[in-house]
């Protein structure tokens, strides 16, 4: 019986231990934490004239002999 006393000590100090952690780091996500600053909507901007050319690519094999 001395040995679960023993565990149930030690398990009770590492819960204390990652509750402090939890506590000190605080929740986890938005909560806690400041509003973000709304962005200022900006003026649509023109479309460009013309679409970039696409970028190059590799050599096109045709056809593969078979042998």
């Amino acid at each position: 019986m001395a040995s679960e006393s023993v565990g149930g000590i030690l398990g009770a100090i590492v819960a204390a231990i990652v509750l402090a952690v939890a506590v000190v780091f605080g929740p986890i996500g938005q909560y806690g934490k400041p509003p973000k600053p709304a962005k200022a909507e900006q003026a649509p901007t023109a479309a460009p004239a013309a679409p970039a050319a696409p970028a190059p690519r590799g050599p096109i094999i045709r056809e593969v002999p078979n042998q």
